[in-house]
């Protein structure tokens, strides 16, 4: 790395479970970029500081990982569509004059994780648990696959109802909201169970949801990816239903912020996940 290395980096609190820093830097290996990709973890009180010092340090940008999504959005100038419908950045450029510009890729990630798993809703009920920045890019991402219902289950209903509220008005799909006592009633003709939460990572309680309730030919997808089989998707596997684990949008979403960062555009391969998987053993 040389004086003029592009560098950039996660921010999260915390950030230690983050696996940006090792596909990033598998990325630049790959194409012989000469920068770097570092985690920060950043509280949130700290959040607009550290921005702040980042751009006049250099930085190209950052990704932002849980608490910081919504945070994120509230610090930007200029934001694309995805963002601007979630309320929620995952991915802060800095620009020219000390503009920062805000973008979310994760709708955009998720829903090419569900399609590679040919996961198919169109016209069918997806369940959804969280109501944070990461639900918001869930719902628009099971909206762009056609679901007909996505309903939101979380422990604070209300602030799933205005997570509900505030999407409602920009999709085509109908949002019904509910607590996790609703679960019954929620998931019994649902086609896909997806958790937004960061329940179930590595040192956080698993959710403890009776998934024989589910349809037999019902998929479930957890966000999360470290450890990468949660307890959600062991028992939901066990039971033997359609999985898919949170890999597939962490590498997708990653594809713009990389090229934004690194001016190149890679490629999300079998090699990636691989590199991937093995630093999660």
């Amino acid at each position: 790395m040389s004086g003029k290395a592009k560098v950039a980096g996660v921010i999260g609190w915390p950030v230690g479970h983050s696996l940006s820093p090792v596909l990033h830097g598998f990325w630049l290996d790959a194409h012989k970029v000469d920068g770097a990709y570092v985690p920060l973890a950043v509280a949130p009180e700290n959040l607009s500081i550290v921005l702040d010092g980042l751009r006049h340090s250099g930085f190209k940008g950052v990704n932002l990982t849980v608490p910081h999504k919504e945070a994120g959005f509230a610090l930007v100038h200029e934001t694309d569509e995805a963002a601007q419908i979630a309320g929620a950045v995952n991915l802060l450029i800095f620009g020219e004059r000390g503009r920062l510009i805000g973008r979310n890729t994760d709708a955009m990630g998720l829903a090419a994780s569900l399609r590679d798993a040919n996961t198919n809703i169109t016209g069918a009920a997806a369940v959804l648990l969280g109501a944070g920045g990461a639900a918001r890019a869930g719902v628009l991402a099971l909206d762009a696959l056609g679901a007909k219902e996505i309903r939101i289950l979380n422990r604070n209903i209300s602030r799933a109802e205005a997570t509900a509220a505030s999407l409602a008005p920009k999709l085509k799909t109908r949002l019904t909201v509910g607590s996790l006592t609703d679960w019954p009633n929620a998931v019994h003709d649902s086609k896909l169970l997806l958790n937004t939460t960061s329940a179930g990572m590595k040192g956080n309680e698993a959710l403890n949801l009776d998934l024989a309730l589910l349809p037999n030919d019902a998929a479930v997808c957890d966000i999360v990816y470290n450890p990468l089989e949660t307890d959600l998707l062991a028992r939901a596997k066990a039971r033997g239903l359609k999985t898919i684990d949170g890999l597939g949008m962490l590498m997708y979403q990653a594809v713009p912020a990389f090229e934004a960062f690194y001016g190149v555009m890679p490629q999300v391969t079998p090699e990636l996940r691989r590199h991937l998987e093995a630093a999660l053993t």
